[in-house]
C-alpha cells in the first residue's frame, strides 16, 4: 500500500516536552468462559481454559458470540480516538495515486496490474506492443460487494491468447483457477477448485499444471491440516474430474509439491517440500517428451537437505540459484542430456546473500542482498560478469522478468519514502527507461532513510533501517517510533512503501525495521541463529532494538510501539511478556500466540522447521519458555496491546489471537487497554480491498499514537 510540500506547512511536530498520555482507564472487558482444560506434557501441567475459542466463528455460537462483544468494546474505544480521523483522511490520500505492477510480455501482448488509486482491488491491463492503447481484461472490484474477492496470480499463455488466473475469496488461502480469452475478453467456463500455494504453468498454449488438496471435509476448510497435495494437469474446455494426475507422493502425505515450467515450455521442473524450511527435491519433466513418456518424473535433486530455486533452462541447460555447500548462495547449472557429467559451478557463492536469478536474453540477472537492501549483477550464461546495475540508493528491486533471447526485462525499485516505480531494461545496451513513475502526493526529498548497526545482548551486530522526516531528524529530539520487526523462515525484511508508515512519518513519527535473527538476510546461517533452540535469539534481538532506538535519543521512554505480523505476531507477544516495561504500545497482528498447538491447525504442521514440535521433549520445553499465551505474567505492567486478527485467516488461525487476547484481558497486568480488532471475511493479510486496510490501519496508528503520545495535525 502504499504530500508533504502544501500539506507539510499545516503539519505540527510532536511536542519536544514529555508527551501526554492517555490517563489508563480500567475498562469492563466482556466475560470471558474458563474451561477446566489441564493436561499433563512432559511432567508439566499445561491449563488451557480458553481452549474452546480455538472453534471456528462460523460454526460455533458462543466463539461468534465472544467475537461479537470483544469487537463492540474494541470499536467503542478506537472510534473515540480524536486522531483516528486524521489517520484515516491521511493514508485516504496517501494511496490516491496510480499505481502499476510489473508487465508479463507474452505474444507480443504486455500484461499488467493497475490501480486507479482508490480501488478495492487493483484491475488487470492488456496491451498489443508495448506503446499500445490499454485494455481492460480483469476488473476484481465488481466480484464481490464488499470487495474482498481479490485476483491472486496470473500468468498469459506463451502465445498470448488466453490468460490463466487465480481467485482469492475472503482473504483465504484457498484459491480457484479460471481462464479467459484475451482477444475476447470472455471468461472461459474452466474452473479448478481446492488449488492451495500452487504455481501456474502452461503447457503449450492449451492446458497449464497446477497444485491441489483433496476437498476437505464440510465446516473444516479453515482449520483442517491439508495433506496430499499433488499436480494435476488440465486441457483448457475440459472439467476438473478429467484432469490427468501428474505427480504425487501417496506413501508421503505430508509433502508439498508445486510444479515451474520454464520459459521456453520445454522443462516442468517440479519441486517437493516437508514444510516451510527451504530444503527441496527436484523432478524434471522433459515436456518434449510428453507424447512418448506421459509424465515421467526423474529425480534432479533428492535428500531434502537444500535450497533449489529454478532460474531457467536454455535448451537442454538449466540453471538454479543454491545453497548446497553455499550459506549465502551460488549458482549452478544441470545439463539435462549428460546428466553423467552432475551439477557445475556457474556463479560462487560472494559475500552478499544471493536471492534469485533470471535469465534475460543471453545473460544473467542475479539479485542479492547487502545489508538488507538489493543489488543487481549481470553475467554472462558462463558465470562471466559484465557490469552491476544501478538501483537509486537503499531500497528493494524486484522483478527483471524475461524470457532467453528476448533483451528485454522489467524491474520496480522501492523504498521507504517512494513507492514502486516500474522501468523497462534493455539488457544488451543497458537502456533503461521508465513504465510507469507514480506522481506522489507528498515528496520523498523531505524524508531521510538510514541504515545504523546495534548490538544485541550476545554481541551480535544487528542492521536496522530507521526513516523521519528531514525536520524530525535535524531536531535531534527523541520523537515517538514505531519498531517493527519479522525475524524467521529465512524471510528478509527490505525497504518498502506502505501507506500506514508513511502516515506515521508525517505526524512526526520515526519508523524503525530491524533485521533480527531468523530472516534471510544473511543466509543460512542467520536463519540457523534464530529458529529451534536459538529462537530466544529473535527475541533478545528486537528488544535489543528497542534499547538501542531509546538509548540512541531517537524513541522516548515511554513512547515506543512494537509492531509485527504471523510471525511477527508471535515475535511481539513474546517480546512483551520479557519486557513489558520497554515498550509503550504494541499491536500483533495474526500472530501465532499458541506455541504448544499451533501445529494442529491448517498449515501449522509445517512450521516446526522453525519452530520445533510440541510433541518433542525438548522442543517443548524451548516453546513453553516463550509462548506467548502461556507467558502473560501477572503483578507486571504491561504497554497497551490492540491485537488484530481475521474471521477467515486459514494461515494462522484466529483461534490464536481469541486465546491470547482471553488471557491478556484475565489477567492482573495493569490497566491499560488490551484489546483485540477482528474483520470479518479477510484472511492472513492477502486480498485485503483498500477500504479495510485503510480503516484498519487507521484503527492501529491512533492506537498506537494515543499510547506514545504521537500527535499529528
Amino acid at each position: 500500500m502504499r504530500t508533504l510540500a502544501r500539506w507539510l506547512a499545516a503539519a505540527a511536530l510532536v511536542s519536544l516536552a514529555a508527551p501526554s498520555l492517555s490517563a489508563p482507564v480500567k475498562l469492563a472487558y466482556p466475560q470471558t468462559r474458563r474451561d477446566d482444560v489441564v493436561e499433563t506434557r512432559f511432567g508439566e501441567r499445561i491449563a488451557d481454559p480458553f481452549r474452546w475459542l480455538e472453534n471456528d466463528v462460523r460454526h460455533d455460537r458462543d466463539v461468534a458470540t465472544w467475537v461479537a462483544r470483544e469487537n463492540e468494546l474494541t470499536r467503542s474505544y478506537l472510534d473515540a480516538l480524536p486522531q483516528r480521523a486524521w489517520f484515516a483522511d491521511r493514508m485516504r490520500e496517501l494511496l490516491d495515486f496510480e499505481r502499476f505492477g510489473l508487465p508479463k510480455k507474452a505474444g507480443g501482448r504486455y500484461f499488467y496490474i493497475r490501480n486507479s488509486g482508490l480501488q478495492n482491488q487493483s484491475q488487470l491491463f492488456v496491451r498489443h506492443g508495448l506503446d499500445g492503447a490499454p485494455r481492460l481484461l480483469l476488473d476484481p472490484n465488481g466480484w464481490a460487494r464488499d470487495g474482498a474477492t481479490a485476483l491472486d496470480d496470473w500468468e498469459p499463455a506463451r502465445d498470448g491468447r488466453h490468460l490463466l488466473y487465480s481467485v482469492q475469496d475472503a482473504g483465504s488461502d484457498w484459491r480457484t483457477l479460471r481462464a479467459l480469452d484475451v482477444d475476447s475478453g470472455e471468461s472461459l467456463p474452466d474452473a479448478i477448485h481446492w488449488a492451495k500455494f500452487t504455481d501456474l504453468g502452461w503447457v503449450g498454449n492449451d492446458g497449464f499444471l497446477y497444485s491441489r488438496f483433496p476437498e476437505p471435509r464440510a465446516g473444516r476448510e479453515f482449520q483442517a491440516t491439508n495433506h496430499d497435495q499433488a499436480i494435476y494437469y488440465h486441457r483448457l474446455g475440459t472439467a476438473q474430474d478429467q484432469d490427468q494426475l501428474v505427480f504425487a507422493t501417496p506413501d508421503r502425505p505430508e509433502l508439498y509439491h508445486q510444479a515451474r515450467v520454464t520459459s521456453d515450455g520445454r522443462y516442468a521442473v517440479i519441486t517437493s517440500s516437508y514444510g516451510t524450511d527451504e530444503r527441496y527435491e527436484i523432478h524434471l519433466i522433459d515436456l518434449k517428451q510428453r507424447n512418448r513418456r506421459g509424465w515421467a518424473a526423474p529425480a534432479l535433486v533428492t535428500g531434502f537437505d537444500s535450497d533449489w530455486r529454478l532460474i531457467d533452462s536454455v535448451g537442454s541447460r538449466l540453471w538454479f540459484v543454491t545453497n548446497k555447500n553455499a550459506p549465502r548462495y551460488r549458482v549452478v547449472a544441470f545439463d539435462a542430456r549428460r546428466p553423467q557429467s552432475g551439477w557445475r559451478e556457474v556463479v560462487p557463492e560472494r559475500d552478499e546473500t544471493l536471492e534469485r536469478g533470471r535469465v534475460i536474453g543471453d545473460k544473467l540477472v542475479l539479485s542479492y542482498l547487502k545489508d538488507a537492501a538489493s543489488r543487481a549483477l549481470v553475467f554472462d550464461l558462463h558465470g562471466k560478469p559484465t557490469r552491476i546495475l544501478s538501483l537509486n540508493g537503499i531500497g528493494t528491486a524486484m522483478g527483471f522478468s524475461g524470457r532467453p533471447g528476448d533483451p528485454e526485462t522489467f524491474y520496480e525499485f522501492t523504498s521507504f519514502a517512494q513507492p514502486a516505480a516500474v522501468f523497462r531494461l534493455n539488457i544488451d545496451t543497458s537502456e533503461t527507461r521508465p513504465f510507469a513513475l507514480p506522481a506522489l502526493p507528498f515528496r520523498p526529498e523531505n524524508f531521510v532513510v538510514e541504515q545504523r548497526f546495534y548490538r544485541s545482548k550476545d554481541g551480535t551486530r544487528i542492521p536496522l533501517f530507521l526513516v523521519r522526516r528531514k525536520d524530525v531528524a535535524a531536531a535531534g529530539r527523541p520523537v515517538p517510533t514505531l519498531l517493527y520487526g519479522y525475524g524467521g523462515f529465512n524471510i528478509s525484511l527490505t525497504p518498502g512503501y506502505a501507506a500506514s508508515r508513511m502516515a506515521w512519518l508525517e505526524a512526526g513519527g520515526a519508523f524503525a525495521m530491524a533485521n533480527l535473527r531468523g530472516g534471510g538476510e544473511y543466509g543460512q546461517d542467520w536463519h540457523n541463529a534464530g529458529r529451534l533452540a536459538n529462537k530466544q535469539n529473535v527475541f533478545d534481538d528486537f528488544i535489543a532494538a528497542g534499547e538501542y532506538l531509546i538509548g540512541a535519543g531517537v524513541a522516548p521512554k515511554g513512547g515506543l510501539a512494537a509492531q509485527g505480523g504471523s510471525n511477527g505476531g508471535l515475535l511481539v507477544g513474546a517480546a512483551v511478556n520479557q519486557r513489558p516495561d520497554l515498550f509503550a504500545a504494541a499491536n500483533p497482528q495474526v500472530g501465532v500466540m499458541d506455541m504448544l498447538r499451533f501445529d494442529r491447525f491448517t498449515e501449522g504442521r509445517t512450521w516446526t522447521d522453525d519452530y520445533g514440535k510440541p510433541g518433542d521433549a525438548a522442543d517443548f520445553r524451548v516453546l513453553r519458555a516463550y509462548s506467548p499465551y502461556h507467558n502473560i505474567h501477572g503483578g507486571a505492567d504491561y504497554p497497551a496491546i490492540l491485537v488484530t486478527t481475521a474471521d477467515t485467516d486459514d494461515r494462522v488461525v484466529p483461534g490464536h489471537s481469541f486465546k491470547y487476547t482471553a488471557a491478556l484481558q484475565a489477567a492482573a497486568i495493569g490497566d491499560k487497554p488490551h484489546l483485540i480488532r477482528i474483520e470479518s471475511r479477510a484472511g492472513h493479510g492477502a486480498g485485503k480491498p483498500t477500504d479495510k486496510a485503510i480503516a484498519e490501519n487507521a484503527d492501529i496508528l491512533a492506537f498506537l499514537a494515543e499510547w506514545t503520545g504521537l500527535r499529528p495535525g
